[in-house]
């Protein structure tokens, strides 16, 4: 019963943190810098505030190994890519299509989980992972990088490979260390990587940019993720995926409260096809 109840409150975390995943698209409209410097000042803010409240409560800030060093460095550097990605797709088309796009990264899982985790991989999952691809499919409105649907889609699915590479790599990690000090070390690493655009991108900061990227930091990233990653502890990966494909329902809902952006029939087709598929094989996964 204890086990059921500490399994329903992750579930639960997992949900809010997602709530707060889904404001970040919004936000990434309302700020007119460059979408790298979005993603900088994200994990700048938020791992300054991480690593103060590390700090005070007095926690243990080093990791056990050289390797877990390396990896998470290198963790940090996909999650550079992620976020850059993500908002440059919202940037170059709409929130829908960045969110979308993004909630396809369980078709990524399907093949990259088996093989880091050893697991078997399913006839079922590949057939649902060629369902997932189709629900892409539908989404892009021509082949041709002349339009700015497509470009947002080619970014938002680097965005949701990245973001499967990301889950993975919290697998192992939560399993070991706390939520806050994986995304410290992730988000302090990804900092690194993408300070030098702040010296190569010249954007002229609002004070909307500056608030904007300060709620992200602190709100959708220092505290959403990790609520996300601490309750991924008794979570599978396809399990969390299918939580976080709700993300584009929440995303697309905002940016309909907010930016009266309306989705295309298209898009709402591809994007039903896409979460009825993550979120039937994330069901049948906690089955098996």
């Amino acid at each position: 019963m204890h086990r059921e109840n500490h399994f329903n409150k992750n579930i639960i975390y997992l949900h809010i943190a997602v709530m707060l995943f889904g404001l970040a698209g919004v936000i990434g409209q309302f700020v007119a810098i460059p979408a790298v410097l979005v993603a900088l000042g994200r994990v700048i803010c938020s791992s300054i505030l991480l690593l103060l409240i590390g700090i005070i409560r007095k926690e243990k800030l080093t990791l056990d190994s050289r390797k877990d060093y390396g990896l998470i460095v290198l963790t940090g550097a996909v999650m550079a890519a992620h976020w850059t990605t993500f908002f440059q797709s919202i940037q170059v088309s709409t929130v829908a299509i960045g969110t979308i796009t993004f909630s396809t990264f369980p078709l990524f899982l399907t093949f990259l989980e088996p093989i880091v985790f050893h697991e078997k991989l399913r006839k079922q999952n590949i057939i649902s992972a060629v369902v997932l691809f189709i629900g892409v499919l539908i989404t892009i409105p021509e082949f041709s990088m002349a339009n700015h649907t497509t470009i947002g889609i080619v970014w938002g699915m680097i965005s949701s490979l990245t973001y499967a590479v990301l889950t993975l790599a919290n697998r192992y990690f939560s399993a070991r260390y706390t939520g806050r000090i994986i995304c410290l070390y992730e988000q302090g690493s990804a900092a690194i990587v993408l300070f030098p655009a702040l010296f190569l991108m010249k954007a002229s900061w609002r004070m909307q940019d500056i608030v904007g990227v300060v709620i992200l930091g602190f709100i959708c990233t220092a505290f959403a993720y990790t609520l996300y990653v601490s309750a991924q502890k008794s979570v599978k990966a396809q399990t969390a995926g299918i939580i976080s494909g709700m993300e584009t329902i929440y995303g697309i809902l905002y940016a309909l409260l907010f930016l009266s952006e309306v989705p295309s029939v298209r898009e709402l087709i591809g994007g039903a096809v896409i979460l009825s598929v993550a979120m039937y094989s994330s069901l049948r996964s906690d089955k098996e």
